[in-house]
């Protein structure tokens, strides 16, 4: 019997992953990317002078979701080298306070407690509610469709809708975190969460205040590679399997007939498929390559989560204060959120997010030097002049290390280069360069997400960040997962 053909349009981490999964379903898969490397936003930048930096995610949990792909494969997921380096975040305020977050729930308290006064007991039922809303929300609003009846109508959905008050839905994160804690330093750290998808703690709903759980929780690990050791071990997985790969090949339209996919047009020439899977944003999917067919509208429409400006600096000099995570806290970081969702700018004193992966992987920097992935959450693209705009940026970030480290960064950077939202709207097919896709800014969020499956085109499907579930690592490979599923009884196949 002839082999079904599928292709896979994007090589992002949901991409890969799709297309492993296809290939395991026993068909003939082929994945278009329009740039010359795979793993999308995982991937290695280098710089001059021997540093090297991970793109984009630099935050790896859930390795659990990658192990799935490893025994889908009969691979030995220990191959997988990575650490639970035990801790979590270095938290800097302008006054000087200093925080350490470990992974570890006791030690969490004790910092909070002893640095910020709070008590220890609110502490320990926060992150205990934290821990028994992920486990009960997630396996089902992450593994499974709400698109389809099969879930909507399950006995886990109708608990889950029944347990709806308690997970606060009518108040922000902020408001429940301001209610909990009173040191405003301890809201703000929680807060932070919210960064995890790109939405505005203001605004997204006190539900996601359990995305501490996957941090304060649980183990924090480490590729020993780096975070592009993520996608290069899917990449080397879907190798295996026969997927073929077409770089420098980018998709123009995706081909119907008759309401059903027959395959993609790119910049070379036409293939014929019988399933297409679209790792591409869903927008620029319906835009660019669905120009003559109906566009869902008023989920396309949401509004978009945040982008970053990014400087990775290599720096002649160790900093023992820093670790692998680090973030320097703004004083106002309503002012902050405002700025990027409303008023499409970024505020003074922005907080920032510094990463040194040096710290655990050798030969991410020469000896003696640390690799610093400098970053500020930013407003999408709507053709803000980017390269001034840059700079502006990048003296307040110089400006706000020397003031919080006691340094003079400047005379320390020895390389530079620079990624901001207009860059990743071009280079990752992002609308705006928003990371996430949509934001959670809202308590309806979670079903506004564009389904993994086109309800009007028979054999097209949707993954990654941008289509349910959302976004982050985790997230776009349940999207993946759930995408196949989906496909597999459309079809009719194991």
């Amino acid at each position: 019997m002839e082999k079904k053909k599928a292709i896979v349009i994007g090589s992002g981490v949901a991409g890969l992953a799709s297309a492993l999964r296809l290939a395991k379903k026993g068909m003939e898969v082929q994945v278009f990317e329009a740039n010359d490397f795979f793993g999308g936003k995982i991937n290695s930048v280098v710089s001059e002078g021997g540093f090297r930096f991970d793109r984009g995610p630099s935050i790896f949990t859930a390795p659990h979701y990658i192990k799935e792909l490893y025994d889908l494969c009969d691979e030995d997921f220990e191959n997988f080298e990575m650490v639970d380096f035990g801790k979590s975040f270095n938290y800097f305020f302008n006054d000087g306070t200093r925080l350490k977050l470990s992974t570890n729930k006791r030690e969490i308290i004790e910092e909070l407690s002893s640095k910020l006064n709070e008590d220890p007991s609110t502490i320990s039922d926060y992150l205990t509610k934290a821990k028994k809303n992920y486990e009960s929300i997630i396996p089902l609003f992450v593994e499974k469709s709400l698109h389809k009846w099969k879930t909507l109508l399950g006995s886990k959905f109708f608990k889950a809708l029944i347990n709806i008050p308690k997970y606060k839905l009518t108040r922000t994160m902020n408001e429940e975190n301001t209610k909990t804690f009173k040191n405003p330093k301890t809201v703000q750290i929680f807060n932070r969460f919210a960064s995890y998808n790109g939405s505005d703690p203001f605004k997204a709903p006190a539900m996601l205040n359990m995305i501490c759980h996957m941090e304060m929780n649980l183990p924090l690990y480490f590729p020993k590679k780096g975070m592009f050791q993520i996608t290069e071990a899917i990449y080397n997985l879907c190798l295996k399997q026969k997927v073929k790969f077409h770089f420098n090949e980018k998709v123009s339209k995706i081909n119907l007939e008759e309401g059903r996919v027959t395959g993609v047009t790119t910049n070379k020439e036409t293939y014929n498929s019988d399933i297409v899977f679209s790792n591409m944003d869903v927008s620029f999917t319906y835009e660019k390559l669905l120009t003559n067919e109906s566009h869902p509208q008023k989920i396309l429409d949401q509004p978009r989560s945040s982008s970053a400006v990014v400087f990775y600096w290599g720096i002649d000099k160790e900093f023992a204060e820093l670790s692998l995570h680090n973030l320097l806290f703004t004083d106002d970081y309503k002012k902050e959120f405002n700025g990027v969702f409303d008023l499409n700018e970024t505020q003074e004193d922005p907080s920032i997010y510094i990463n040194i992966t040096s710290k655990y992987v050798e030969g991410d920097a020469p000896r003696g030097k640390e690799n610093w992935f400098t970053m500020i959450n930013a407003p999408i693209n709507i053709d803000q002049d980017w390269e001034k705009e840059s700079q502006r940026i990048r003296a307040m970030l110089v400006k706000k290390i020397n003031k919080v480290l006691k340094t003079d960064i400047e005379k320390h950077i020895v390389s530079e280069k620079v990624m901001n939202p207009e860059f990743i709207e071009n280079t990752y097919s992002c609308k705006g360069g928003s990371i996430y896709g949509n934001a959670s800014n809202n308590k309806y969020a979670a079903f506004l997400r564009h389904p993994n499956f086109s309800k009007k085109i028979k054999g097209l499907y949707f993954v990654g960040v941008s289509v349910h579930p959302g976004g982050g690592i985790p997230l776009a490979l349940n999207s993946a997962k759930i995408a196949t599923e989906i496909m597999s009884k459309d079809f009719r196949l194991n």
